[in-house]
């Protein structure tokens, strides 16, 4: 079962990694670059509780929880812009389903980059 687009209310856009590239340093030794892919309706809400954000735990407001529908755009190892910031994916809780056209995953926010 798709999610509706009524839930579907905010705009995330996808990055994936650049292909690596070698250097005198090795492969990615300059660096890793994204691109950015496409842009997405998904619903995105905070993946801690009420109790964690008012002790005020930092993790509460860095990590966040994404529904959208399924599409082979988005990895494991992709990230997510959202909301004039950078996440990541955090990779134990991606569980894209093509049958049911879910996919579902936690994203924490990328602080030094």
């Amino acid at each position: 079962m798709a999610y509706t687009s009524g839930i579907l209310r905010f705009m995330i856009q996808v990055q994936n990694r650049k292909a690596a590239t070698g250097s005198r340093y090795g492969i990615d030794g300059d660096g890793i670059e994204w691109e950015d892919g496409d842009i997405l309706h998904a619903n995105v809400t905070w993946a801690k509780g009420v109790k964690a954000m008012n002790a005020g735990a930092l993790d509460a407001y860095t990590v966040m929880e994404v529904r959208t529908r399924w599409t082979d755009k988005i990895t494991m190892r992709s990230r997510v812009k959202f909301d004039g910031n950078v996440y990541q994916i955090i990779p134990e809780t991606f569980h894209p389903d093509k049958m049911e056209n879910t996919l579902q995953f936690h994203m924490q926010l990328i602080v030094n980059d």
